[in-house]
């Protein structure tokens, strides 16, 4: 009887054990392998470097919550002793954040000889953001270019009556109805640059005479949003026309609302042939920048400031202004 009794309290923790090994059961294991299967199909989204059809380019937008999500998932796996979802998820995991993750930290700065330059861009939400708000900015932040997006003839008058003018009396304005305008505003001369590739949105280039007989060039740029699969094409399109930095010219500077992530292949692209996200080399990439109209906090980063790599970045600064639904990013350089 004694030799009866020591078996059975001996055999209690294992059962105990097991009890624990199997919380949520089969339910609770096939749910984490069902999440565990999305954080790989994330993986191979991001690694085919391709951007596909418009539910694509969507999920792509969401790869740092992915990366965010995955971290959880793991946590949980490990929580609820499911190792071997726990070790592939891992795995997976670390893939998104390797790729996200760099973007949150400040990249090595060379060195520059040029003028220091302060450059902002905004969306003005079709006109609606206050121009007082603008020009205050501008003001306060001793910004030199600004690119505007979604310019319209009234706030142009709007922007000017504040003293946007006064501030900055090199302009170059196309404005439009609706979300079409584009422009370009400078403390310093302006000369045109035609647009090769015409685009849904015009997108105002200009050359900026700079101190020291430093030159720049810098276009407005706004990149046709992918709302279904024909836009998406359209906005394929125009993230591949955006120009390529070329020796012997002045930098360039793209500056404006891309509807795109660096998570997205067509922005990476522009990476890679010799521009720098202003953004990530200041430590900021992860920043939202729309939508701040209200109906939700900001969610993704598709505002940028795209330098050349001969120019290195001293800093990055998002700001609200009031009536728009996007963030004014400001960055300063050094130029070449």
């Amino acid at each position: 009887m004694a030799s009866s009794v020591r078996t059975r309290a001996t055999r209690l923790p294992a059962r105990l054990d097991e009890g624990r090994r199997r919380v949520g059961g089969a339910p609770l294991t096939f749910l984490l392998s069902l999440l565990t299967a999305a954080v790989i199909a994330m993986v191979a989204l991001r690694l085919l470097g391709i951007d596909g059809d418009h539910v694509m380019v969507v999920l792509l937008a969401g790869t740092p919550y992915a990366a965010g999500g995955g971290a959880l998932l793991v946590l949980f796996a490990m929580l609820f002793r499911r190792w071997a979802v726990a070790v592939v998820a891992l795995a997976f995991t670390a893939c998104l954040i390797a790729a996200v993750a760099p973007r949150a930290f400040t990249a090595p700065r060379p060195l520059g000889t040029g003028p220091a330059v302060r450059v902002l861009s905004l969306d003005l939400a079709q006109g609606r953001a206050n121009a007082a708000a603008v020009v205050s900015l501008v003001r306060d932040q001793h910004v030199d270019v600004v690119a505007f997006q979604e310019l319209t003839p009234e706030s142009v008058a709007a922007l000017n009556a504040a003293g946007l003018q006064t501030e900055m009396p090199n302009q170059l304005f196309q404005p439009g109805d609706g979300p079409v305008g584009s422009g370009i505003a400078s403390r310093y001369p302006l000369q045109a640059v035609p647009v090769v590739v015409p685009t849904t949105f015009p997108q105002v280039t200009a050359q900026v005479s700079l101190p020291q007989g430093r030159a720049i060039q810098v276009q407005s740029v706004h990149v046709r949003p992918p709302t279904d699969d024909n836009t998406t094409d359209t906005w394929k399109r125009e993230l591949d026309a955006l120009p390529d930095p070329v020796d012997g010219v002045p930098p360039m500077v793209l500056a404006g609302d891309f509807n795109a992530t660096l998570d997205h292949a067509g922005l990476r692209s522009a990476l890679v042939s010799g521009f720098v996200d202003a953004a990530s080399q200041a430590g900021a990439g992860l920043q939202p920048t729309w939508p701040t109209d209200g109906s939700l906090p900001p969610l993704l980063p598709i505002d940028h400031v795209l330098v050349d790599k001969r120019c290195p970045v001293d800093s990055f600064a998002t700001f609200d202004v009031p009536g728009g639904d996007h963030k004014a990013v400001l960055t300063q350089f050094v130029t070449a």
